[in-house]
Formats: structure tokens, C-alpha cells, sequence
């Protein structure tokens, strides 16, 4: 434990130049008094490594200095080649890159652990597009991703839910959420979220851009999703399940509803009564009617009607071998 600290330590201050002691221990999840006694290690084993005091101080590398990566676990190895995206990475004009970093790190890992990370890549294949749909083609992503990259502002004609509208916007990131891809970006001084495959035209600007101080791209997506999914289910309905709707839920009505089931209550005749987040009356009907007549809604009331005549409806498109008959005899 201590050993994988200590090279820990090494990497974060060849990849971050000066850290003190604070920074470290946040880092790492341990005491500063910790961080002092690895240093002290380090610096009796040969590292060259030295500290500085005073409110500009910190620790860091003597210039040059770089650590091998034979420290690396074989758990470690293999997962860095599995989060590797080829999809993803040749999209934003980067498949090339991502190809000859994994070259050297392969030619840079001890053959056995080069041979369990070629494992990985044969066994395991990461597809990030969900069913029935097809990767995001934007022909403008590689433009938005050297705007972030480059802290550039762009200006873009972008499709929202109601209208056109042209934008200023200064990226902040991008992010991959099942096979799309959206860029946060700010706008009048707010971070915004946009789906790439919407912006009409683009035009790179020439003045760059500051990032908002402690800005965090994950913590920013994870409360958009939050958000997102606070303002998607403003209403309820009642309802009861078949066994066979419940075993179908996370796939036909997603996991907010599946929940809401499994913590519903279950019937005499096996069926489940529970009270499900809903979007709109128009949403919900459609995805009810997925689950034909293995669901049945019990309020509100106006959602009941809307499923009843629906059925009736469908009852007179198809009606049975007597009805046709009866029909045809009319005719």
C-alpha cells in the first residue's frame, strides 16, 4: 500500500510540477504528517525531490527527472486499455494519437503485463451508441473539440426545441453520454449543455477565453443529469404491473420507473401497484402502450381515458374473425 503511495506521489508531481504537502494529502486521502514521512522516504531512496517552504512553496521533481512505468499493477495495465475508446477517439481527430500512445505504453510495460493488456483488447469491446441508433456524425465535433482544447470562442447556429438561435459560446468540454456527444459551454457567463449534432454552422473566433475558477466538467455533467432528470418527472401516475411488464421495465419505460415498481407493493394475483414518475401525458401514454395489456393505469383519471380510447380504437382497427365476417356480410 505504502510502495503504490509512494510512485503515486511520483506521478502526481511529474504530471503536475509543484504540489505541497496539503495538495498531496487531499490527493491521496491521507494525513499531511503521512506525506511528510514519504517524502523523507523518497529522499533517502535517491529521489531527487526537494521542498520549498512559504505560501508560494510545495515539493516537486528536480528538472528532468521521470519515473518508468514499471510500477504499474496488472490490474492497472489492463484497465487503462480498456478505457481506451477507438470510436471516440478517431470522432474527435484523435484515433491516430490514441493508436501510438498505446504502442509506446505497450513497448514501455514488462512483457507480462503487456501480454495481459493485449488480453483486454481481445476480450472486451466497448460500444457506446445505445440499440437502434447510430453514432453521433456531427461534421462540426473535431471544430468543437480544438475550441476546447484551445479555449477559443465560437459562435454557432444552433436547432433548440423551438426555433434557430445564433450563439456565442465558450467550451468547456465535452462529453460522450450513450453514443452522443454534448458540449458544455458557457454562455452570458452561465455553463450551458448542447448536443453537438444540433449546431447547424460554426465559426471559430479568434479571442480566447478564461475557465471559470475550479471549474469541474464531471461534477457540472453529473448535476446537469441530476437536474435534468428533476425537471423531466414533474408528475405521477398510479398503476399496476404483470409480472411479465415488470421483468420488461429498465429496457421499455427506463430505470426512474423500474425503481418505483420494485418499491411498489405486490398484489394477491402477483400484480404490483405502484406509484411511477411520469413526464408528460403524452410520454407516458405512448411508453404505456408498450406494455399493451400488461399495465394498468389507475390515475389520473384523464390518463386512463386517454389509454381506454386508444384501446377502443384499436379494438375497431383489429376486431376478431367475427367482426371481419360481419363486416364483410354488411358490405
Amino acid at each position: 500500500m505504502r510502495a503504490a503511495r509512494l510512485l503515486s506521489i511520483l506521478l502526481l508531481l511529474q504530471a503536475r510540477g509543484r504540489l505541497t504537502a496539503a495538495q498531496l494529502a487531499g490527493e491521496l486521502e491521507v494525513s499531511v504528517r503521512t506525506i511528510y514521512r514519504d517524502m523523507e522516504s523518497l529522499h533517502a531512496a535517491g529521489v531527487p525531490v526537494y521542498g520549498d517552504a512559504g505560501p508560494a512553496g510545495g515539493y516537486q521533481l528536480l528538472g528532468g527527472y521521470r519515473t518508468r512505468l514499471t510500477g504499474l499493477t496488472a490490474a492497472e495495465a489492463e484497465v487503462l486499455f480498456l478505457v481506451g475508446l477507438p470510436g471516440p477517439a478517431a470522432a474527435l481527430g484523435l484515433g491516430a494519437v490514441l493508436a501510438a500512445a498505446e504502442r509506446k505504453l505497450k513497448a514501455a510495460l514488462p512483457a507480462e503485463l503487456r501480454e495481459r493488456a493485449e488480453r483486454v483488447q481481445q476480450r472486451f469491446h466497448l460500444d457506446a451508441p445505445g440499440w437502434y441508433q447510430r453514432a453521433d456524425e456531427s461534421r462540426f465535433l473535431c471544430l468543437v473539440a480544438d475550441a476546447v482544447w484551445d479555449q477559443r470562442a465560437i459562435q454557432v447556429r444552433y436547432s433548440s426545441w423551438t426555433a434557430e438561435v445564433t450563439r456565442r459560446l465558450e467550451p468547456y468540454g465535452l462529453v460522450l453520454k450513450a453514443g452522443k456527444w454534448y458540449l458544455v459551454a458557457g454562455h452570458r457567463n452561465q455553463p450551458r449543455t448542447y448536443r453537438v449534432d444540433q449546431i447547424l454552422a460554426l465559426d471559430p473566433l479568434p479571442d480566447r477565453f478564461t475557465r471559470p475558477a475550479g471549474f469541474d466538467l464531471v461534477a457540472h455533467w453529473q448535476a446537469h443529469l441530476a437536474g435534468f432528470q428533476a425537471r423531466l418527472y414533474q408528475a405521477s401516475a398510479v398503476a399496476r404491473f404483470s409480472p411479465a411488464a415488470v421483468s420488461r421495465l429498465p429496457a421499455q419505460l427506463g430505470r426512474a420507473v423500474a425503481d418505483a415498481v420494485a418499491a411498489g407493493v405486490r398484489q394477491p394475483d402477483g400484480w404490483t401497484l405502484a406509484t411511477v414518475p411520469i413526464e408528460s401525458l403524452d410520454h407516458v401514454e405512448a411508453e404505456l402502450l408498450r406494455l399493451g395489456a400488461e399495465v394498468e393505469v389507475l390515475a389520473p383519471a384523464e390518463l386512463r381515458g386517454r389509454l381506454t380510447r386508444t384501446a377502443r380504437a384499436l379494438a375497431a382497427l383489429y376486431p376478431d374473425a367475427a367482426g371481419r365476417h360481419a363486416v364483410s356480410r354488411a358490405g
